[in-house]
């Protein structure tokens, strides 16, 4: 079931990833499951999947809230703060 949060219902447009990398594995020659684009900044990193959990990482040093999946075939919304989910088309 979807929730929505304050955080995700004041996203207009979507930030999407402007490459398929996780920006911070690339520095440092590391490797990712998935990826999540920050819909505050625009960084693109790696999800808790992956080794390094970039994105979490990026959320605990910014509390910039809600990253969209940069996965192709993934259509949703997550906001860490309320950990909120939506699906959107």
């Amino acid at each position: 079931m979807d929730q929505t949060c304050q955080h995700i219902t004041e996203i207009t447009d979507l930030k999407l990833p402007k490459e398929l990398v996780c920006e911070e594995c690339v520095k440092t020659g590391g490797r990712w499951m998935h990826l999540r684009t920050c819909q505050t900044c625009g960084i693109t990193l790696c999800c808790d999947s992956s080794p390094a959990t970039h994105m979490t990482k990026h959320f605990h040093a910014t509390a910039h809230p809600v990253v969209i999946s940069a996965e192709p075939d993934e259509k949703w919304l997550w906001c860490y703060q309320d950990e909120a989910f939506v699906e959107y088309e």
